[in-house]
């Protein structure tokens, strides 16, 4: 009976017995089961879930009902159920998950909300209660009036969203059925975090393709980064840019076609990066989202957990209900087609990858969550993978060896970029340059001042940089000052 009430505890504590005197070591997890998803505190059973017994169940009881109502508040919903398990009596708490949060433990000269974090009950931090407290009125985040005026922002980038998705012109009044702006012309969160020029400060997202399996890649940590700010629609569109631009393709050849097989599923990337944008908490202030790209794998990270308080590494994935932190902000983006009503996200990412030519079921996409953060892991699928031939049907059963956008070659040469004696950011443009026009295509100083921001002189002195160190050479025939990457003789 007793391994049946734990094995169905959301989550659970133990006492050996009930504390009368300093009731506040078990009132603390009641007040934090309240606060969260519920949880069951087993009293007369030790951590080891051992079955020790109470003396007096009856006398247990009524302190346990007494306390709760004095020194918890609001009263929160519970069941207190005796058992006995050989020959020894138990109580068993069961704390609801509570609607009118927060719970507060309020005694001894002191009132506190608690929250779980792994087996332990602690005091919430500030952007957990103000959570809790707006939970306990019923509002969210992105629905509450900034300080901002709608009158001061633009709204090009939505507009222009709303025009492509929809066909018509982003009429004034949608701004108010959108929840963009309140009666008083101010702006809502929401609204905040869709203008051009967002003045929600730590709506920011850092990306980074990191050289090597972790942060620490030697010689040169980052093979390219960017920071983005604005409109959510500009972080969504920059984020999905980036891991584009740092992603290759292969593709092999059929009988009458050929196969594209990239790094990543674009599809997965711009569902996990939605998600990351739309459910994150935006009351941790000092967090951005963040997309780390390694050579096996890219990461998305965002501030605060699952809405509705559970560890979504516990959860089947293919039957998760939608519970979304910031509903205004959701709606907006189904309006402009960035995602689905019903919350089928986390499905898509991994829908994503099963029908992906190259998957493997090692490389099953990863979801992580705890109280403060969340993260989606999805793996490179060409990663580790040796060129293979494929066979072409034909009299002489001629073999076309797979095609890769990075070969060795390809590779060797990045690796020769990123050892040139310069600055970290000389190196990364010159990275970012070869990535873009490659061995192939000519580029001229004009296209380094564009790609890098900078003016002429500094395009000039790194392209004598690359002249000197033999790795462009120029190009006759297209104008003056035109340049291609080359292989550095022996």
């Amino acid at each position: 009976m007793i391994d049946r009430w734990i094995a169905e505890a959301t989550e659970c504590d133990f006492k050996v017995a009930l504390e009368v005197k300093k009731p506040k070591s078990w009132l603390k997890s009641v007040s934090a089961f309240a606060n969260g998803i519920g949880g069951t505190l087993f009293f007369g059973i030790d951590d080891n879930r051992n079955v020790i017994g109470l003396t007096d169940v009856q006398a247990d009881a009524e302190a346990i009902s007494r306390l709760i109502k004095e020194r918890i508040t609001p009263y929160p919903n519970f069941t207190l159920t005796p058992e006995r398990e050989n020959e020894k009596d138990i109580l068993v708490l069961t704390v609801f998950s509570g609607r009118t949060t927060p719970y507060y433990y309020k005694a001894d000269g002191v009132m506190e909300a608690h929250i779980r974090i792994g087996n332990e009950s602690v005091i919430a931090p500030d952007y957990v209660l103000n959570q809790l407290i707006l939970k306990g009125m019923n509002r969210t985040y992105d629905a509450l009036t900034s300080e901002y005026n709608f009158e001061d922002y633009a709204f090009s980038k939505l507009r222009e969203r709303y025009k492509s998705w929809t066909g018509n012109s982003m009429e004034d009044k949608l701004f108010d059925s959108f929840d963009i702006r309140d009666n008083n012309g101010k702006l809502t969160n929401a609204g905040a975090l869709l203008a051009d020029d967002s003045p929600v400060r730590h709506s920011r997202l850092f990306c980074t393709r990191w050289n090597g399996l972790d942060k620490s890649g030697g010689m040169v940590d980052a093979l390219d980064s960017a920071e983005y700010s604005g409109s959510l629609i500009i972080l969504l569109n920059e984020g999905v840019s980036f891991v584009k631009r740092n992603m290759k393709i292969r593709w092999k050849k059929t009988a009458d076609s050929r196969i594209e097989m990239p790094d990543y599923c674009e599809r997965s990337v711009f569902e996990a990066l939605v998600n990351a944008l739309i459910h994150r908490d935006y009351l941790i202030l000092g967090s951005e989202v963040h997309i780390d790209i390694y050579d096996d794998r890219l990461t998305i990270y965002s501030p605060g957990g699952m809405a509705d308080g559970t560890r979504i590494q516990e959860r089947d994935i293919s039957n998760i209900s939608s519970t979304r932190r910031n509903p205004a902000l959701a709606d907006i983006f189904a309006r402009l087609g960035y995602m689905e009503r019903q919350g089928s996200g986390f499905k898509k990412i991994t829908e994503s990858y099963h029908a992906a030519h190259n998957y493997r079921a090692e490389l099953e996409p990863k979801f992580y969550s705890d109280v403060t953060s969340f993260q989606v892991t999805l793996y490179n699928l060409n990663y580790g993978q040796r060129t293979e031939k494929t066979g072409v049907s034909g009299e002489n059963q001629l073999f076309d060896e797979q095609k890769a956008v990075v070969s060795n070659e390809n590779q060797l040469f990045e690796t020769l970029l990123v050892r040139l004696k310069a600055k970290t950011t000389t190196k990364e443009t010159i990275v970012k340059l070869y990535r873009q026009f490659g061995f192939d295509t000519a580029f001229s100083r004009a296209d380094i001042m564009e790609l890098a921001g900078v003016t002429s002189s500094p395009a000039g002195s790194l392209i004598d940089k690359l002249k000197k160190a033999g790795l462009i050479e120029p190009v006759a025939g297209q104008g003056k000052g035109k340049y291609k990457f080359v292989m550095p003789k022996e």
